[in-house]
């Protein structure tokens, strides 16, 4: 199920894919996460061609369990899937986008202050472990490892204090943004970003709920500010082929 991980991420370090859970369960589900995590840290690029055929052979598994990860991510926003087995990244406006940004700011900081009483030291220690690693992909401009990070960043500290409700909204939201904003930073790169992490980590370790959800709301419209118009009119698609 490595394989399956990190050939679905593309991501040159194997271990930034450190969920225990990750190769548990059935196959169909494994190839879901694996289609989801890729779409959320914007892994799924907008613009370049993906076939169904293709998608199955970097994860190494048929094509049946990947069009059924499809469906079921085209469920929760993340793609659209035509009548003619197209699939494209769903299109971004001002008013979609706003929506989104507005949902964000309401759950995430909501989120990070009730799970603040569940990070205990060790978790803080990995949240500084993953920031150390967002600040290393700031610096060499490596787009694809500052989304993954960021991606950790947040979910490490939500899922201290996991919500059956508030959770699995949050993880929509990041799955429509994700491939959009691979987009914007690849455009602009990462010299534009702020971290805003180390104000969340200091709240975390004061425990100061008010600063923590500051920090997170900070932290999200950082990369907000940097959309325009332009951007936003710009329709990503990405193409299927008909499964054999």
């Amino acid at each position: 199920m490595a394989r399956l991980a990190n050939e679905a991420a593309g991501r040159a370090d194997p271990a930034a894919d450190d969920d225990p859970a990750a190769e548990d369960g059935p196959l169909h589900d494994r190839v879901y996460r694996a289609l989801r995590d890729a779409l959320v840290t914007g892994r799924i690029v907008p613009g370049r061609a993906v076939t169904l055929r293709g998608l199955a052979q970097s994860l190494g598994v048929s094509p049946m369990p990947v069009r059924e990860a499809i469906r079921r991510v085209s469920a929760e926003g993340g793609l659209v899937v035509g009548a003619n087995r197209r699939v494209w990244v769903p299109d971004m406006d001002a008013v979609r986008f706003d929506e989104l940004v507005r949902a964000r700011i309401l759950l995430e900081p909501e989120a990070a202050v009730r799970a603040l009483p569940h990070i205990d030291d060790a978790r803080l220690q990995r949240l500084r472990d993953i920031d150390a690693s967002i600040d290393v992909a700031l610096e060499t401009g490596d787009v694809e490892a500052y989304m993954a990070g960021n991606h950790r960043f947040h979910f490490e500290i939500y899922a201290a204090g996991p919500s059956r409700v508030l959770l699995p909204l949050i993880e929509s939201l990041w799955l429509q943004f994700g491939p959009f904003m691979r987009s914007v930073y690849g455009r602009l790169g990462t010299a534009v970003l702020i971290d805003h992490h180390v104000h969340a980590l200091d709240a975390i370790a004061t425990r100061d709920p008010d600063r923590l959800a500051e920090a997170i709301r900070a932290d999200i419209m950082d990369g907000m500010d940097l959309i325009d118009g332009s951007i936003l009119e710009r329709r990503p698609t990405l193409a299927l082929d008909r499964a054999p």
